[in-house]
């Protein structure tokens, strides 16, 4: 999608602070971050939400493989033994950006969110 900002950075129109790239996924540091470590996993094709994902269709294994590759990002910056992981739907969840995205939340004691 020509104004989506994730595209933007996946086709590198806007730079962004890379931690993890490969043909599916790209992960990145947030440049709004909520705690120490905040890094943004998204697909590297335009899915607008979780709720654009189908267990019978090609998409989700974008989704899959950003949740395998989720664990060991945290163990490389440190925070294994605790962080969060977000994903906000449509506007009423929070959802700032409609492209598929995950945010990896650690480095510090979270809240509970109950």
């Amino acid at each position: 999608m020509s104004d989506c900002v994730f595209c933007k950075i996946i086709a590198g129109e806007i730079p962004s602070e890379k931690v993890y790239e490969d043909d599916e996924i790209l992960m990145f540091h947030d440049i709004n971050k909520s705690a120490p470590v905040h890094i943004l996993c998204v697909p590297k094709i335009h899915i607008d939400s979780l709720n654009d994902l189908n267990l019978n269709h090609e998409n989700i294994k974008y989704a899959a493989r950003i949740l395998e590759k989720i664990p060991e990002i945290a163990k490389s910056f440190g925070i294994s033994g605790g962080y969060r992981v977000i994903t906000n739907i449509g506007e009423d969840g929070g959802q700032s950006v409609k492209h598929l995205h995950f945010h990896v939340i650690g480095g510090r004691k979270l809240g509970y969110l109950g």
